[in-house]
């Protein structure tokens, strides 16, 4: 039998095909379908499938990553959307925390507010912030409310209690009259897509989760329809922002949650395979067509955050911590008003795409630098099946950057270049030293089609000594996704002063998640042992304004010492300090239902210490104090394990293409992955 996962990106969709007895991989890619991303998937299931000459009884695992959520936030394109809120709170979502997005730079202003005022109305009712009923559920408000938003016709409606999040009851009232009224309308309530205290960032999310809704049901129905013509015997799952799997329904009804659908698959992937390579403490680093994912990966542990922002807006839901940055291979360079060269955050995607693609681009991007410089193959890609066009991307170039700035082509390439790297390394430093992690204990493991054109260069300035990059790097998220496990997080509030004397409150409240998390485990049809649990709590110093996060290893009976301990570690590492002496206050308890699936194994390759013979020779630009060398090009899949060279030299496969600098030494592991020593 054999496991697809699929990644569906803004210019490409990747496909990662692993044979369950064997382990052996497959890559395939074709270009994506932005008008309607399940004709890419559809595509490359028929292309994959014809090529190893398989049928679809041969298909037992289907997952995928997309981006659709994201872009409906990014790109306003969501279902109009109403609020129903606690009287004197519609607001909330407007005013927000009262800051500027940007404290010096007047000219970033507040995104703009994700339901119209004129669609957010008010109710009566009101609980304690214990979770008690101070004012029962006005329900004739309700109805006025329904009523009014069926009126203005719109496709979704977000519900969002004041303390909604310790007792969800007038929430769930509200509902069945909404939807009594409002049949065929998508509904969200914030007691189930967040139970979390502070209510702008629970309304944000739950006004997203409603605003996306019913578009991301749409994709994913002509998605099962395309998987049911071709008559795959198994449903889809998709991966979510926390880095493991879910059932349709589950997207259906948390579409919010995959807002960090494909990068988290990377992020994951690459953990499992540093922890194989030996390479326990990484730096992501993901360059795709339209951006750069950065992310930490700590004594084989990916880092995970719950506070997160999507074009402005909080989406406050568990996922992994990854720095999202508009630099791609399709990101447009140009001139400021001072004529200052910039590149992104604007992409050329994947419609028109660079100009070198000749799709009608019409803006250099640094795809059409790399071009010009040799760094990328300057007849084709994807192993020829894809014809570049290298005079219309000097010639681009050439009129838009080099004479306006007085530069020779090869000078205004590298700018482009140097200026993308150096936007790239940043990104890493605030996942990295910004944090306290010496990134000089780390190996920057390069993914995305081009993460390892600019991997060596970015791990030069930023310190890092390593830079691995694995087999078919530009299929990467695909593939994590066939790496990972079916997985949900759940969470209550319950804001304490936690001692030794009062944990078991932490105890009962972990029983309560754990039940929760076995349902939905039950739900997702996991076997019993197949069915895991992980555990974490938010804490703070009595007094902070924000938490951390602390594993606790032992769920059914948690230690009270061994998590203090772990508290004070944990703050040390975040903020530089900790104060043992001072109070611990508890702010929300999770459990993650984890639900284990079968994993083809990574095998080890054999030993072939023979040099390959280079396919090509071409001459390639190193920078204004090296210039252009003759430099030998080889085919990835020449390069066996054992095998070393010294670069210059550029290494060329189907989704990808890897820069080594002259002077610096390149080893192939025991599992196919490119390792280079940085000079």
């Amino acid at each position: 039998m054999h496991r697809i996962g699929i990644d569906v990106g803004g210019t490409f969709t990747d496909f990662t095909l692993i044979d369950e007895s064997s382990g052996q991989v497959t890559f395939f890619k074709v270009p994506s379908t932005p008008h309607d991303p399940s004709e890419a998937i559809e595509l490359g299931i028929a292309g994959l499938m014809q090529q190893e000459q398989l049928a679809p009884q041969d298909i037992s695992h289907l997952s995928h990553g997309t981006t659709v959520a994201t872009n409906l936030i990014i790109e306003r394109k969501g279902a109009s959307c109403g609020l129903i809120t606690t009287r004197g709170f519609r607001d909330v979502l407007e005013l927000a925390r009262q800051t500027r997005p940007h404290l010096y730079d007047y000219t970033v202003t507040k995104p703009v507010a994700l339901v119209p005022r004129k669609w957010r109305l008010e109710v009566s009712e009101r609980l304690y912030a214990n979770g008690e009923v101070h004012t029962a559920l006005n329900e004739a408000d309700v109805v006025t409310a329904a009523l009014a938003l069926k009126a203005a016709g719109v496709e979704a409606v977000a519900l969002c209690f004041l303390h909604a999040y310790r007792n969800g009851i007038h929430e769930r009232q509200a509902r069945d009259i909404v939807r009594k009224i409002l049949p065929n309308v998508y509904i969200s309530i914030s007691s189930e897509v967040l139970p979390e205290f502070r209510e702008y960032e629970r309304l944000s999310t739950t006004a997203l989760n409603a605003i996306i809704g019913p578009r991301m049901q749409r994709y994913l129905q002509r998605f099962l329809e395309r998987v049911a013509a071709m008559n795959i015997p198994t449903e889809p799952l998709t991966i979510h922002s926390n880095g493991g799997l879910m059932s349709v329904q589950t997207v259906r009804d948390f579409p919010v949650r995959t807002c960090l659908s494909g990068p988290a698959a990377g992020v994951v992937g690459a953990a499992v395979l540093g922890r194989i390579a030996g390479f326990p403490n990484l730096v992501t680093f993901d360059v795709g067509g339209t951006s750069t994912d950065v992310s930490l990966i700590d004594q084989g542990r990916p880092i995970f955050t719950s506070n997160r922002t999507v074009a402005g807006h909080p989406v406050k839901t568990p996922m992994v911590d990854i720095h999202v940055i508009g630099a791609g291979g399709g990101s447009i360079a140009w001139l400021d008003e001072v004529g200052s060269l910039k590149v992104g955050p604007h992409s050329a995607g994947a419609v028109p795409g660079p100009v070198g693609y000749g799709r009608g681009g019409l803006e250099p991007t640094i795809t059409d630098a790399e071009l010009t410089l040799h760094r990328l193959n300057p007849e084709s890609l994807l192993q020829g099946k894809m014809p570049v066009f290298l005079e219309q991307a000097k010639k681009i170039i050439q009129d838009k950057v080099a004479e306006p700035l007085g530069l020779t082509l090869e000078a205004a390439a590298d700018g482009i270049i140097r200026i993308a790297n150096a936007n790239m390394s940043r990104a890493i430093r605030s996942v990295s030293t910004e944090r306290g992690y010496d990134l000089s204990k780390f190996a920057l493991l390069a993914f995305g089609g081009a993460g390892p054109l600019h991997a060596m260069e970015v791990a030069k300035e930023c310190g890092i000594p390593i830079v691995v990059v694995p087999q078919e790097p530009g299929t990467m998220c695909a593939r994590g996704m066939l790496l990972t496990d079916i997985s949900f997080d759940f969470v209550v509030s319950d804001i304490a002063l936690i001692e030794q004397a009062s944990w078991f409150r932490i105890q009962e409240k972990f029983k309560l998640l754990k039940q929760q998390a076995f349902e939905w485990l039950v739900r997702e049809r996991v076997a019993s042992g197949d069915q895991h649990y992980q555990a974490v709590l938010d804490a703070r110093y009595v007094g902070q304004n924000f938490e951390v996060q602390v594993a606790v290893a032992d769920l059914e009976a948690p230690d009270y010492a061994a998590f203090a301990e772990g508290f004070h570690q944990a703050h040390l590492r975040e903020y530089g300090y900790n104060v043992p002496e001072r109070p611990i206050e508890i702010i929300n308890c999770r459990v993650k239902a984890i639900g284990s699936v079968i994993k083809a194994p990574l095998p080890k390759l054999p030993i072939h210490t023979t040099a390959p013979t280079p396919i090509s020779e071409r001459d390639v630009y190193f920078g204004a104090a090296i210039g252009w060398l003759a430099t030998k090009v080889y085919r990835r899949t020449d390069l066996r394990a054992g095998l070393s060279l010294v670069g210059p030299a550029i290494i060329e496969e189907m989704s990808s293409t890897t820069v080594i600098a002259p002077e610096q030494t390149m080893a192939v592991d025991d599992y196919g992955n490119l390792i280079v020593q940085i000079c």
